[in-house]
Parts: structure tokens; sequence; C-alpha cells
């Protein structure tokens, strides 16, 4: 069974050691210790048998809570992960009775419908924001009582 946790610095010992071969290349072991340090950043962990399978996490804006990354185990896609790791972090959006937002690239489909299907609108778009190539869709999931 999954587990959803907030993630430890022990969790991101286990992670620096295969950030770049595991997972997609696109935070360096210091950016995500830096996330993970700092205060208006909250990180969790998806994690089964103590294996880390996934994380994601969210800095915490005045107006609103901005996801940062969800990310799962190249071996391990496609298994649910990623709505489990979204589902939290919406959890944590709302328990601060805050709006969700996010920026995905326009060609990540499957992300796309992930968000889409949690209740995510598109909002705007970010001309070549992604390798000065690809536009960004903004999307948002509101709070609402």
């Amino acid at each position: 069974m999954v587990k959803i946790e907030e993630m430890t610095f022990e969790d991101f010992e286990k992670i620096k050691a295969i950030l770049t071969t595991e997972f997609d290349e696109f935070w360096t072991p210091s950016i995500l210790k830096s996330e993970l340090e700092s205060k208006l950043s909250k990180y969790v962990v998806a994690k089964q048998d103590g294996n880390i399978l996934g994380f994601a996490g969210v800095i915490m804006l005045p107006d609103d809570v901005e996801i940062t990354n969800i990310v799962t185990k190249k071996t391990e896609r496609k298994k649910g992960i990623g709505k489990l790791l979204l589902d939290k972090l919406i959890q944590i959006a709302f328990e601060l009775e805050k709006d969700i937002s996010l920026e995905v690239n326009e060609k990540n489909i499957p992300a796309i419908n992930l968000y889409k299907n949690a209740g995510f609108k598109e909002v705007g778009i970010r001309k070549k924001y992604y390798n000065g190539s690809d536009n960004a869709i903004i999307m948002t999931k509101n709070f609402t009582i």
C-alpha cells in the first residue's frame, strides 16, 4: 500500500542519490534541499515498503498555494501515484483555505489530464516558458466553502 507522508531530511538523502537517474532531470539535489528547508514550502513523499516512489511540493504564497512539482519514479509511472500526491497537495491548500495553482508544459498531456480530472481549470498561458520554446499552461483549482 502506498502511503503519502511529509518529506523528511532522511527521505531527501534517499532521493538525492537517485534524483537524476530514477526521476526526470529537472532539479539538482541542492535546489530540492533548499526547497525542503524553506518555511514557505511543504513537500510530501509517496512510499511503499520504505521505498520512495515519488514526491511533490508546494510553496505557500499569501494568496494561494502553488505546486512546484509532482514527480514519480520512472519505473512507477501510470500506477496512480501522481494522483495520490496531487490529492495530498490539494488537501494542504484547502486546509489553508486557499486556491491551488500550477504551470504545466503544454506537451505534457498525461499531467494536463491528471489536473483536469482533479478539477483544475486552464486560466492562462506563459509563452515559451519551458526551454525557451514550449508554452506553460497555468491551471487553478479554487477553494470553495
